[in-house]
């Protein structure tokens, strides 16, 4: 099995006054030659906006964007002629394929809005853009590893043009769970969204992340109570 340990104080940084970003992997002037990719997922950026601030409209082509709020609300606008606002417990997706431009604001004007900025290098190239986005019952994530994202439609979860699949979870102390992988060519990253959990023998606290490949199965613990989690599972061959 290989394993990297990526701690939380260890990611680029960006620090615009409206924006703060931290980078699991090179993005923007944050460029580490051993830390551009991990397989298929390509961006990991966790990101604050402050209120009433946002990205104004700007381009994507080929990759998946996957957008988590974490807290506050995010207006997003693109050339699709999409309008919708993603809150805490949404998930939002957007195929760019053969290129889409977009915008995206703090609808808030007195509150910051937190959000996860993830790309996956999509398994077709030049596809049609497309757009969704899903309220997930958060519930089903209390004690479990709730799907929400994978390579197929479903009433549950977004889908993406790649054989990838996230989940989310919330556990009580102790909680442990083991997840199967799909195919022994992929690997899993794992994102401490709060709290303190232990990846395979490997104590992590929040925003660290663990990767984890070359094997079939991998084991999550929490350490604390109500700690949160996110797994994603992608190709490691791109």
């Amino acid at each position: 099995m290989n394993t990297i340990i990526h701690k939380a104080d260890t990611r680029g940084k960006a620090d615009f006054g409206w924006l703060k970003s931290f980078h699991t992997f090179s993005f923007g002037s944050y460029h580490n030659p051993e830390r551009v990719h991990f397989g298929a997922l390509r961006v990991l950026n966790d990101d604050t906006v402050a209120a009433a601030m946002g990205f104004g409209k700007h381009p994507h082509d080929n990759m998946e964007i996957i957008s988590i709020p974490l807290e506050g609300d995010l207006e997003h606008k693109d050339s699709m002629g999409n309008t919708a606002v993603i809150k805490q417990g949404d998930i939002q997706v957007m195929s760019a394929g053969t290129g889409i431009f977009h915008s995206e604001y703090n609808r808030n004007k007195d509150q910051q809005t937190k959000f996860l900025q993830i790309w996956v290098f999509p398994n077709q190239r030049n596809v049609a853009p497309r757009y969704d986005q899903k309220t997930l019952n958060l519930a089903d994530r209390q004690n479990n590893l709730q799907l929400v994202l994978s390579s197929e439609p479903s009433p549950n979860a977004v889908w993406i043009h790649q054989d990838a699949r996230f989940y989310l979870g919330k556990f009580d102390k102790d909680f442990s769970v083991k997840h199967t992988l799909k195919s022994e060519q992929h690997g899993v990253y794992a994102f401490i969204l709060s709290g303190d959990w232990n990846i395979n023998g490997t104590v992590l606290a929040s925003r660290d992340g663990i990767g984890l490949s070359q094997t079939s199965e991998i084991s999550v613990t929490a350490l604390s109570d109500q700690a949160e989690i996110l797994l994603m599972e992608v190709p490691m061959l791109i």
